[in-house]
């Protein structure tokens, strides 16, 4: 099976990293840290005609219908280069408008008009075809017209208006807005059960891509300052613990990208160990994207550490990924109960 990207998605990563690069910058995070979401309206709609919420979506529906291996590769891009914005329950929220018939609404996804936040349900509530209840956290929520909630049997389109009393918290990454909200009796706009579509696995196997992306680009940069930064007439780099850490880094991140690829491989296929491959893929790059995200502040050494440094970033967008859909204790144990493919 061979894993490596092709030209055509080298070349999808390439124009996804020019856009982020140019439209979204690292910077912007800071920029807009007191605004009330992390994206410029304009720029996502940009974004949005370029493909990069509707990369997977049937041509039918009008997306681009490429495969889940896309889809992946453009969610490590993302989290490769800290893009924000609530891409990953605007192109999962798609997909369930698109298998209930709202064509008006994939319409408004497609081309930027219609943002879909994240509601993620805590301990204390249901989630079914006939309502939700119960606590949940709004993760990029705010100026999207709907949430996506998402459930082990299924996932559901509901209207931002079911979420009243919605009250602001200070999220640890700065380029994720984050809030909470409790529902009594909320309803369902649009619900696909997961023998139809498994949103749930796939969100763990995208989380699980973005959080590949951010593992690499903490170890670049890593290995970048150690190349670079002179000390006493020598890089940093020659030195073995320095050198280790970075090596240690690299095998973390090809590790995970390489778990990730083949998570999504086996899910297209319809292998009988997809979710246990998917389960791996998260649980793998969570470690590596926060192991490798603490190692690169501590190898960029006392400027590491400041606010005004982006290191902080990815270890603080490594944390977030790593509790989207399944908190990682959660995540482990569904991984345990599978036990090994036969």
């Amino acid at each position: 099976m061979d894993l490596l990207p092709s030209d055509e998605q080298l070349e999808l990563i390439s124009t996804a990293s020019a856009f982020i690069e140019s439209r979204m910058p690292i910077e912007d995070i800071r920029r807009r840290i007191d605004e009330p979401t992390s994206v410029d309206v304009d720029i996502w709609r940009e974004g949005a005609e370029l493909g990069l919420t509707t990369l997977g979506l049937s041509e039918v529906h009008g997306g681009s219908g490429r495969g889940l291996d896309d889809e992946v590769l453009l969610f490590a891009t993302f989290g490769q280069h800290l893009a924000t914005g609530p891409f990953l329950a605007t192109t999962l929220g798609a997909r369930i408008a698109a298998h209930c018939g709202d064509t008006e609404l994939v319409a408004k996804i497609s081309d930027g008009r219609a943002l879909v936040g994240l509601a993620q349900l805590r301990d204390d509530g249901a989630v079914s075809p006939d309502g939700f209840k119960g606590t949940f956290d709004l993760i990029d929520a705010a100026g999207a017209g709907h949430l996506l909630v998402i459930a082990e049997d299924g996932a559901a389109l509901v209207e931002a208006t079911e979420f009243t009393g919605v009250e602001t918290l200070e999220s640890i990454d700065p380029g994720i807005r984050l809030a909470t909200a409790t529902v009594t009796s909320g309803r369902i706009l649009h619900w696909v059960s997961a023998s139809v579509d498994p949103i749930r696995t796939r969100a763990l196997l995208l989380s699980a891509a973005g959080l590949a992306g951010v593992a690499q680009a903490a170890a670049d940069m890593a290995t970048e300052h150690a190349k670079t930064r002179v000390q006493f007439g020598r890089p940093i780099g020659v030195h073995q613990a320095v050198k280790h850490a970075c090596t240690d880094m690299a095998v973390r991140a090809d590790a995970a990208r390489s778990q990730v690829y083949f998570a999504a491989a086996a899910l297209q296929a319809g292998r009988r160990d997809s979710d246990f491959q998917v389960l791996a893929a998260r649980i793998s790059s969570s470690r590596a994207a926060i192991d490798n995200g603490a190692a690169n502040i501590q190898i960029q050494g006392g400027m590491g550490y400041t606010y005004e440094h982006n290191a902080h970033l990815f270890l603080k967008r490594a944390h977030f990924l790593s509790h989207l859909v399944a908190e990682p204790t959660a995540a482990l144990a569904e991984f345990l109960e599978q036990g090994a493919p036969q």
